[in-house]
């Protein structure tokens, strides 16, 4: 048995809205709101051929993790634009940078790293490979 990809994960954030406003204003993803197979609506941050399932805290959709909760994850993207592009942009928008650039090891070798916050303080990790 082997598993051969991320369809999907899911962020516990405090406002959907705005965690969806963030993402697609400062990352670039796309918002997709969803019929969920049990007849809820849902939204999604879409990016690639992957995305993230947004629920809000204290309203998650079950099963879901044993805590879950806004500010817990700790996630890394990808992307094929400079880093000094992602930096300009970056100060454009008022965000700030934790770290940066900086060497590090991603899934499939050597990656330069950004490190910023989304609202709810998880960390975001913005990476081109080397």
């Amino acid at each position: 048995m082997k598993i051969t990809a991320l369809d999907h994960l899911v962020l516990t954030v405090a406002d959907i809205g705005a965690t969806a406003e963030w993402y697609s204003a400062t990352l670039g993803c796309g918002v997709e709101t969803f019929g969920a197979a049990d007849g809820t609506t849902r939204t999604a941050l879409t990016f690639g051929r992957q995305k993230i399932n947004l629920h809000r805290a204290g309203a998650e959709f079950r099963p879901h993790a044993l805590h879950p909760g806004p500010g817990t994850a700790d996630l890394c993207f990808l992307t094929d634009m400079p880093l000094d592009d992602w930096l300009a942009h970056l100060a454009a928008r008022g965000e700030t940078v934790e770290a940066g650039p900086v060497p590090r090891t991603g899934a499939q070798g050597p990656i330069t790293s950004l490190y910023l916050r989304d609202p709810d303080g998880n960390l975001i990790e913005v990476a081109v490979r080397d």
